[in-house]
Order: C-alpha cells, then sequence, then structure tokens
C-alpha cells in the first residue's frame, strides 16, 4: 500500500469521530460523558464485532453487533428550552434540532464508537485513489426512504451539488471542504457509485464526506424555491406525514416546549442475526422541560429514561442508584467547552449602524481588558460550588479530552486580582471612589452577560462571573435568556455584549471546528461577518487562524498536525476572545429496563440506539 494512503488510512481510524462540525450546545441529555475520579472509568463496555453487511431480498443490510432485542416500547430523554428550532438537518444550528435530524436523515459514513474509525452507513464502502485526491463510495443497493423509494447515487450528487455546495443552509460543511480555494467535484459513476475528486490530499476528508443524503425526488423543488424557502422547509410547523426520511426514526409528533415523538422507521436497512429489522424500540420521545431542576423531577418521578447527572447531584442520585432502578454510567470527560465570549465586532450593518456601541468597542478590542477579565475569574470556585468538585478548569480551545490538547496550556493560571487590575490601569482604565471603573474617557464599565435560561449551571457561571468582575469595578448585567432568542442574537442580529456558552465538538479532530475559528465561518462567535456589512477588517490574528486551519488539514502527520493545532490553542489562550472556564465531568443515569447497552467515551450512552430494546420484567 502506499505509504501516503496508509497514513489517511490510520488517520482515519484514529482521528474520525463525527460528520458534523461545532454546534452550540444546548444541552441534551442523552449526550454524556463521565468523571474518572468520582465513579471510575466505565467499564462495561462490550466487545463488538466487526460491522459488516448481509444481503437479504436484495437489500444490503447493515448487521447488529448486539445480541437480539425484542420489539415495542419507547425510551424517554429531554432536552433543556423551548425545543427544536427546525427538522431540516442541513438548516440546523442548534444540537436539539441536529440531534432530531440526526435520527431522521442517515449519513454515507459515522463512527464506530469504540475504535473511532470511519465505517460505513447508507454507503457500504469507499475505495481512496493512491494520489489521495479520488474517492469512490459504493451505497448499499435496495435501502429505501421512508417512503418506499430507493436511495442512490443521485440523492447523494444532489445533497453535494444542490445544496451544501450550492451554500444552503448552514454552510458548515462548505466551507469545511474548501481546500485550496476549490471544493471537491462530484459525480455519478452508476446508480449506486459516486466519486468525489479533490484539489490536494486533505486529512479530514473522509470523515467530511460521509454527511448526512437528502433526498431528490422531496427536495428538488424545494431548492428550486431559493434559499430563503430551503431555510423554512420542514420547519417546525411541518405535517411530520409530509416528512421523508432514511434514519431509524421519523417524527409522528411535535408539540411545542412540550415533546417531540419520533416512531420507528419500517424501512430502514439495518437487522439482527434472525434477519428481524431493526429498530427494536416503538417510538423516542424527547420531553421539552423548562430547566434542570424540572428535568431532575421528572426522572425521579419515572418520567424520563435517561438524564446527565450534575456534580452536585451525584450524592442524591448514588444514594437511590441501588432501589429506584437506574445505574450511573461514567464514560470520561467531557468533549465539548464551556466558555465567555466578547463581541469583537467593529463592523456596521448594511443600515449603516453599529453592532456593538463603538465605547464597548474600544473596551472588548483591548486586549489588556480581555486579559484582565480572563485573571479575575475563580474557576477552581465554579468547580468546586458549581459542579461539586466533579469539573477541571479549562484554558484552551481544545477540550480536556482532545488528543490534540496543548498540554503546555491546559494547567492555565490562577485567578490573580491584583494583576488584573494592574492590567486595565496600563490600559488607561482607572476607578473612582467608589470602586466604580471608568474607561481613560471617563465612561463608567457596563455591559450585558447572556446565557441560556433554564441552564442552570450555566446560569450559576453568570453569577460567579458577575461576582468576580464587581471586584475589578465592572458592573455586569447577567441577562439569562431562551435558548432560541441567544441563538438569534449571536447569529442574526450580533446585538450582544458577552455571552456564556457552550460548543460541542470532536475531541479526535480540531478542523471540526473550522466554523468557529475562520474568520468567516458561520459560528466565528466573536468577530461575525453578516452579508452588507460595512469595514470588514480581519484582525492579524485572525488571519493567522486561518492559515493554520488551512494547514492543519492539509498535513497528514499526526505530529506535525499537533504542532499546527498546538499553535491555533497558543493564539486563541494569548488573544483571548473567548475565556474558557471549566470542563464538567458529567455523569449519566438510565434506566435498568433499557437492554443492550453499551455506552462508549466515543459514541456516548445510547449510541446504538436502533439495538436497544426494553424489557419491562426489570
Amino acid at each position: 500500500m502506499d505509504k501516503f494512503k496508509k497514513i489517511v488510512y490510520l488517520l482515519a481510524i484514529i482521528l474520525f469521530v463525527t460528520v458534523s462540525c461545532f454546534r452550540i450546545d444546548n444541552p441534551t441529555k442523552e449526550m454524556i460523558t463521565t468523571n474518572n475520579g468520582i465513579l471510575g472509568q466505565q467499564k462495561e463496555v462490550t466487545t463488538y464485532k466487526p460491522y459488516s453487511t448481509q444481503t437479504f431480498d436484495g437489500i444490503d443490510y447493515r448487521m447488529s453487533r448486539s445480541p437480539i432485542g425484542k420489539y415495542g416500547g419507547q425510551i424517554v430523554t429531554s432536552t433543556i428550552g423551548e425545543g427544536p428550532k427546525t427538522f431540516n438537518p442541513w438548516v440546523s444550528k442548534d444540537a436539539t434540532s441536529s440531534q432530531i435530524g440526526d435520527l431522521m436523515y442517515d449519513s454515507l459514513f459515522t463512527t464506530d464508537p469504540v475504535t473511532g474509525e470511519v465505517i460505513p452507513s447508507l454507503a457500504k464502502e469507499m475505495a481512496v485513489s493512491n494520489d489521495l485526491k479520488t474517492y469512490t463510495i459504493k451505497l448499499r443497493q435496495g435501502v429505501k426512504w421512508s417512503d418506499g423509494k430507493e436511495i442512490t447515487a443521485d440523492d447523494v450528487v444532489f445533497t453535494w451539488e444542490d445544496i451544501i455546495l450550492a451554500g444552503l443552509g448552514n454552510t458548515s460543511i462548505r466551507d469545511s471542504v474548501l481546500i485550496d480555494g476549490e471544493y471537491p467535484h462530484v459525480r455519478k459513476i452508476d446508480k449506486y457509485t459516486v466519486e468525489f475528486k479533490i484539489k490536494k490530499p486533505f486529512a479530514p476528508f473522509q470523515r467530511i464526506v460521509g454527511t448526512q443524503i437528502a433526498p431528490e425526488h422531496i427536495f428538488k423543488d424545494v431548492v428550486k424555491k431559493g434559499a430563503r424557502y430551503f431555510d423554512s422547509y420542514l420547519g417546525t410547523t411541518i405535517n411530520p406525514k409530509d416528512i421523508v426520511a432514511s434514519g431509524p426514526f421519523i417524527l409522528e409528533e411535535y408539540v411545542p416546549a412540550q415533546r417531540v415523538i419520533l416512531k420507528r422507521n419500517p424501512n430502514y436497512y439495518a437487522m439482527d442475526e434472525q434477519h428481524n429489522l431493526l429498530p427494536y424500540i416503538d417510538k423516542y420521545v424527547i420531553l421539552i422541560v423548562g430547566d434542570l431542576n424540572n428535568e431532575l423531577l421528572k426522572f425521579e418521578a419515572g418520567e424520563l429514561d435517561v438524564i446527565s447527572v450534575r456534580g452536585k447531584d451525584l450524592a442524591r442520585f448514588k444514594s437511590k442508584e441501588k432501589k429506584s432502578g437506574f445505574k450511573i454510567y461514567n464514560l470520561g470527560p467531557n468533549t465539548g467547552t464551556m466558555f465567555l465570549a466578547f463581541n469583537l465586532n467593529t463592523r456596521k450593518n448594511k443600515e449603516g449602524k453599529d453592532y456593538v456601541p463603538p465605547i464597548k468597542q474600544k473596551w472588548f478590542n483591548n486586549l489588556n481588558f480581555r486579559t484582565a477579565i480572563d485573571y479575575a475569574i475563580d474557576r477552581n470556585a465554579m468547580v468546586y460550588n458549581i459542579a461539586n468538585g466533579a469539573a477541571e478548569p479549562l484554558f484552551t480551545a481544545e477540550s480536556l479530552s482532545s488528543i490534540f490538547l496543548n498540554e503546555k496550556l491546559a494547567s492555565g493560571h490562577e485567578q490573580n486580582i491584583e494583576y488584573a487590575k494592574q492590567l486595565l490601569k496600563d490600559a488607561g482604565f482607572y476607578t473612582d471612589n467608589n470602586g466604580v471603573l471608568h474607561d481613560k474617557d471617563g465612561n463608567i464599565v457596563e455591559f450585558d452577560l447572556y446565557t441560556n435560561a433554564g441552564q442552570t449551571e450555566r446560569e450559576a457561571c453568570g453569577v460567579m462571573v458577575k461576582e468576580d468582575l464587581k471586584e475589578l469595578g465592572i458592573k455586569v448585567n447577567f441577562k439569562p435568556i431562551e435558548f432560541n432568542s441567544l441563538v438569534n442574537k449571536m447569529m442574526t442580529t450580533s446585538d450582544w455584549d458577552m455571552v456564556l456558552m457552550g460548543l460541542t465538538g470532536s475531541p479526535l479532530e480540531p478542523h471540526s471546528g473550522k466554523n468557529v475559528w475562520y474568520s468567516k465561518g458561520h459560528l466565528h462567535l466573536f468577530n461575525m461577518r453578516f452579508q452588507g456589512d460595512t469595514n470588514d477588517t480581519v484582525l492579524d490574528w485572525e488571519k493567522e487562524l486561518d492559515d493554520i486551519i488551512e494547514q492543519g488539514a492539509l498535513e497528514l502527520d499526526y505530529s506535525k498536525r499537533k504542532e499546527i493545532y498546538d499553535k491555533y490553542q497558543q493564539i486563541i489562550y494569548d488573544e483571548r476572545p473567548i475565556i474558557y472556564l471549566y470542563s464538567p465531568l458529567t455523569m449519566t443515569a438510565v434506566r435498568n429496563r433499557i437492554k443492550n447497552l453499551y455506552p462508549t467515551p466515543l459514541g456516548g450512552t445510547l449510541h446504538n440506539l436502533d439495538e436497544l430494546y426494553i424489557d419491562d420484567s426489570i
């Protein structure tokens, strides 16, 4: 085998964890991580058989790796907030909508939850040319959409050419596959074969090419009506009967602010050894709960089957574990990040109005000011007072579980109020006789801090940030608001000062964060660009990040990639457009009646949802 081809295959095994890019994290409750220190690393991970395909009645089925289950029943989980914004996964920018989209629309490839390697879903196999620039993908034959129409190469080509590369909806994937100024070329070879050509070898492409596929016969008329119609298509008022999907579940009912019910897709292409079609369960229910306390009460009342266990509630759960029919699972460190972000936007919108008031623009774009904020934050207090010790301070753009973590930065620094005050003084700020901070022009330093209401952990962090900054003489107006409203502020209007937020991401592939770090990325939260903006100046360190993103994707050697991604973390650490807080060490409680449950650090608790079944005798 060609040397470079070996490298790519090795990277695929080591690095692949997700085909999606970073998403704004409104935490859902089946996405879990755990605490090595409190419960000990989870050991009950099955030794899976390799994934295999079996052709039966002309259909290439993906075979189950779990013991044979039985049909019936439902699994009930939950999400915080007001629920999904869309059922269109190619538009989704929030975790709840994306989660539901992932259940309804399968990808060409997915991730082995044990090894992290690339494994087939709708695709059956993939071949890579010796020069690493041509990818030939063969689809499973006979696999059908939920309306009975066969899934073919036409659907793949349409999805890439008419949706992704056309720039419709969420452009994260298109942004991620712009390789040296060119997008991939896609063509149909035959009914079940598609070819992708890229300009040069590109390490993340095997992951990205495996993205979700849309049904051409449904979406082709939608696409013709333009971007605005596409963005509204499959909105939350859609009749569930009008959704044609390929995943294990399809929408049955959505009651705003109450619940989402998905039902079993009878045309799904997975089966067990006795040729029973998967999934086993009839329904997957997501309850929309107002806040984490309400969620906890619902679990204790038996209304939920799965719940994340916060550090402060761990003792409460452990005391009830043996007698209440559930078990706490521990899978390793959190792969997401929680942070404060400044709005550095100095541009005007197309109406000529400032996104951020000029006075605040000067504060937020002053490095001494941002650094002072960083040193004023007491992360250790957050860990012990909010997470009850079940967390670790975070200082880097890569999560503590990332194989690309810059270890030199991971330990960060302690809170240092005096140093923070000196930084502000050096920048011309001063405090009056009442201890109120003023800038050099005499303006009182006061700004708003937003987070999503109902997420009590973040709300508690916001309160602590407010108190920490009060020691510098800064008045923070802390404003928890509904999640979708917060997303709108960040992604549409940019009328915010500082935000306390989280991002989901990959611990094995930094390029999945391109949409965050690339200067024109759609999640470049701290300095968003919008159509019609004026004075679109790219900061020097933003330009450097742009270059690093390109370099890291084109480099195939892991050690060299590590050096590149260490550098990007150093830039974020030094420039501080985002201030990281801590990484929760999350546990998950699951009802014992759910069988075939094999949680893994990479896959989470319910990674094999189509193989799970209910044993109500428990």
